[in-house]
């Protein structure tokens, strides 16, 4: 009774011991700060350059509109 306790208590603690030394939580906040990132620097880019991406998405949407009809 006393050794199966131990066991369990030893593997227990290997479990644990596995589980804080996993790097998959590292990964997963570093895919999170590229994304924050990204995010970030395309709210920049669209702030910046509103103007410009309006006026060529128009221009788009026109000759599009214009091949259909």
């Amino acid at each position: 009774m006393m050794a199966t306790l131990k066991s369990r208590i030893h593997m227990a603690g290997l479990k644990a011991r596995k589980l804080l030394t996993n790097k998959s939580g590292d990964q997963m906040t570093g895919w999170l700060i590229v994304v924050l990132i990204v995010v970030v620097v395309g709210a920049v880019f669209m702030t910046l350059y509103q103007g410009s991406i309006t006026t060529i998405w128009n221009s788009i949407v026109t000759k599009i509109t214009g091949l259909l009809n």
